[in-house]
């Protein structure tokens, strides 16, 4: 087996096995990744890069919000689903004027989401340890 292909089967095992919460972890720093890769281009000179980065984390961003169960936590659901649209505004609005600018706010966002998840996972923790 050679080891792009070994690292490949890695990967999606990975997800695969795992729990949950380390999924929604997982998407969101696949899509902060993807954000701060994007800020670091140039959108006028690198065009296809740039769109590409933004292309692939609205994906990720618009997975999160698809996924939401209203009838678990509505009022939850209806503030991450709000947020999740201004995340994909400012990735639109970076597209469309081809500047980075609008990507500082919606990476702060997700990053904040990431800690308020990363807080739940250890209080699940705790939790489950008592």
């Amino acid at each position: 087996m050679n080891p792009q292909s070994a690292a490949s089967v890695y990967a999606s095992t990975s997800y695969e096995s795992a729990p949950p919460i380390k999924i929604i972890h997982m998407m969101y720093e696949g899509a902060l990744r993807l954000i701060v890769q994007a800020e670091a281009l140039d959108p006028e000179t690198d065009a296809a890069a740039f769109s590409d980065r933004l292309n692939r984390a609205d994906a990720i961003v618009s997975e999160l919000r698809i996924s939401l169960e209203p009838g678990h936590a509505p009022e939850l659901s209806a503030q991450l689903n709000s947020l999740y649209l201004f995340v994909e505004r400012q990735m639109r609005e970076a597209f469309l004027e081809r500047t980075a600018a609008p990507l500082r706010s919606a990476r702060e966002v997700l990053s904040t989401l990431l800690d308020a998840w990363r807080a739940v996972e250890v209080g699940e923790t705790s939790t489950t340890e008592a």
